[in-house]
């Protein structure tokens, strides 16, 4: 005897070699024996053999048609041997038996199961609606199968096309497009970005980067909401001081100036004037609501993303020729030793009486003419020269603290592009300059915030008023700078606190610890009662959180851009070789641009090591570049690089993790100048 049985939904026939009460024995055609509950057996016959009554059954159950199956079943529940009855004959043997078991079992939306081996017939609706459901899914396998035919072909359907970004990036793997994709690649044996590309799908490489950080970073657009700049209710002092800003020429959101007075006298009073929209805009405001949704400007090449709307910054903005409400920290010093001998804030208006430039004054404010070497033919020369001599002692103080002194063997760059009227499309003709860092006007910004930051960080933690800070716990490897709400100290920048207060237009933490320093500034040693953030304040969290997570995102966005215009400008200026000094592990670095990449021949050379390297290709989309060892330029490793290592990521930027997976279908700068 034989028996066809249920094992986990799949069917299986043999020869019965024992039965009990609530089990049976049965070997396979395999020779392999079975325990098998009662239960599960559905059907016993004596011929034909099992593996000849299976394929029978198969065969046959293909045949019936289901509508008329429908038809032909009984109302209310019923087993398969019925129908094999009423579909085929009163004497329907096993295998046509087995053929109704097999065609019932996998039309569960014309049949329900009702048990082992019972059924019950589905009502017509549903039915209707089943049907319906699987004629779209085979539309949608053959329309999934003909965009896949079109990707291999060399043509991208319009919408893969409009879908790209996600299928790429943050794919809904259920997707059609998706699925094409996938299939596509998998039929042509090649990359996705690849396959896009040849496709037409990505046409420029300057818009796929764009485009991805916008539909990553910004999915409901750039645009602002209707917003207006709220006025500043308080009565403001106007301030006895000229002030002065130092910035590169675009920049717009001006956040900081400087002013001097008291030069001769003995006692020197060194100003560091922060422009105040905290004074107007409020916490939950519309304009803070959309400052916390940004978290910062966005920077890049030729273009930018502001935190706020430009009427807004235009109203706070430290604009020359006016009186600018800001908030202003007054350190008192000795001016002979330059000892600090006291600071206060204040709320109050200033008159900014010049928004001095970088890229104007560079050559010409030098270390020559701030050290009385060469003639000072430029506006407050001698303020400069007082706060050039107070920068560098503020920098050999912080040395002192760090353990050794900051290097700045490498310089910044500055990238220009020409041709460019707005948003750049990628065709511009971009110019990269050298600006070394810790150049004297630098340096006097740089310090003159350190100065605030720290400060004001020391000074809300003497009144008990959290804010957020930034610090590092040591200079050692991997110890990285974190933000959070204690007055923790800062190895990298060797000071015993670091606020973040002196950007408050263009970064959200800055605006948010003016908010507490002009809770200070009002109420003194109440003011922990009257500011807006309260010790452990969830919503200081929240905010940390998300400002980190955005700003990273920022900054990798400026690095990926950057290098694909450093790419660009190898491109348009048809250079072959690059002069470089070799990393670690085949990375080196260009001399005179701002590039890290591999080089095929450098892999067992030490660090340091000076090289010239041979490009022998790029690729714009993944900003990779492909070189390969020319000639080794000396026999030593070079000091300054091999020293300048510290806390660097030798990680070339590519900018490009792709989501889509066919398988399954440092330590803080001393501020610089950021680029316009």
């Amino acid at each position: 005897m034989y028996a066809l049985f249920d094992d986990a939904g799949k069917f299986l026939a043999g020869r019965v070699m024992s039965e009990a009460d609530s089990s049976m024995q049965i070997e396979l055609d395999s020779g392999k024996r079975v325990k098998v509950k009662n239960a599960n057996v559905l059907l016993r016959f004596d011929k034909p053999q099992p593996a000849d009554l299976i394929a029978a059954a198969q065969a046959k159950a293909g045949e019936i048609d289901l509508d008329l199956a429908w038809e032909f079943a009984p109302e209310g529940e019923f087993g398969f041997a019925d129908l094999a009855r009423d579909y085929f004959s009163a004497s329907a043997g096993p295998e046509l038996q087995a053929a109704a078991l097999f065609r019932l079992f996998e039309a569960p939306h014309y049949f329900r199961r009702a048990g082992k081996g019972q059924f019950k017939k589905a009502p017509e609706e549903t039915i209707k609606a089943a049907l319906l459901a699987i004629e779209r899914k085979k539309q949608l396998a053959a329309q999934i199968e003909a965009w896949a035919a079109e990707l291999v072909a060399g043509q991208c359907p319009a919408p893969v096309r409009e879908q790209l970004y996600k299928i790429l990036f943050k794919p809904d793997k259920n997707a059609p497009e998706y699925k094409a994709v996938v299939d596509a690649a998998k039929q042509s044996q090649r990359a996705p970005l690849d396959l896009l590309k040849d496709a037409g799908a990505i046409t420029s490489p300057y818009q796929f980067h764009w485009r991805r950080f916008l539909f990553e970073q910004f999915p409901k657009g750039t645009g602002f909401p209707p917003l207006e700049a709220p006025a500043i209710a308080d009565e403001l002092p106007l301030a006895p001081v000229q002030a002065f800003s130092i910035d590169d020429s675009q920049t717009t959101e001006i956040d900081d100036a400087l002013s001097v007075t008291g030069l001769g006298s003995g006692e020197v009073v060194f100003g560091v004037h922060i422009a105040a929209p905290g004074l107007a805009v409020l916490p939950d405001s519309p304009v803070d609501k959309v400052a916390r949704e940004r978290l910062s400007t966005v920077y890049m090449p030729g273009w930018k993303l502001t935190m706020l709307p430009d009427a807004v910054v235009q109203a706070y903005t430290l604009d020359e020729g006016r009186d600018c409400p800001a908030v202003s920290l007054y350190v008192t010093l000795d001016e002979a030793t330059l000892a600090i001998k006291k600071s206060e804030t204040r709320l109050e208006r200033v008159p900014i009486a010049a928004n001095l430039r970088h890229d104007q004054l560079d050559e010409v404010i030098t270390e020559a003419t701030l050290t009385g070497e060469a003639v000072a033919d430029y506006p407050f020369a001698a303020e400069l020269a007082f706060c050039f001599r107070l920068a560098r002692q503020l920098k050999a103080a912080r040395e002192v603290v760090r353990g050794k002194p900051e290097n700045f063997n490498r310089p910044d760059y500055n990238f220009r592009l020409d041709g460019n009227s707005g948003e750049p499309d990628g065709s511009e003709t971009v110019r990269i300059s050298e600006r070394k860092r810790g150049a004297p006007l630098d340096l006097i910004v740089s310090e003159a915030m350190i100065l605030a930051n720290s400060t004001w960080g020391g000074w809300l933690a003497e009144l008990g008023v959290p804010g957020i800070y930034r610090s590092q716990a040591s200079l050692a490897p991997g110890v990285k700078v974190r933000m959070g709400t204690k007055a923790l100290p800062h190895a990298g920048m060797g000071v015993a606190q670091y606020t973040w207060a002196t950007s408050p237009l263009r970064r959200y933490v800055d605006l948010v610890n003016q908010w507490q320093i002009i809770a200070c500034a009002r109420h003194g040693r109440t003011a922990a009662l009257a500011a807006h953030f309260k010790p452990k304040d969830a919503t200081l969290f929240s905010i940390i959180s998300g400002f980190d997570g955005a700003y990273s995102a920022y900054n990798g966005f400026q690095s990926a851009i950057e290098r694909f215009w450093t790419l660009r400008w190898i491109e348009q200026q048809g250079v072959t070789e690059l002069d470089a000094a070799v990393l670690k592990d085949g990375l080196v670095r260009a001399d005179t641009l701002p590039l890290v990449f591999r080089a095929l021949g450098t892999e067992s050379f030490p660090r340091g090591t000076r090289v010239r390297v041979r490009v022998t290709g790029m690729d714009l989309l993944t900003l990779e570049l492909h070189a390969s060892l020319a000639a080794r330029l000396d026999d030593e490793v070079a000091p300054t690089e091999a020293e300048d290592s510290e806390g660097e990521d030798d990680t070339p930027t590519t900018g490009l993790t792709l989501a889509i997976n066919l398988d399954e279908a440092g330590e803080d700068a001393p501020p610089a100048a950021p680029a316009a």
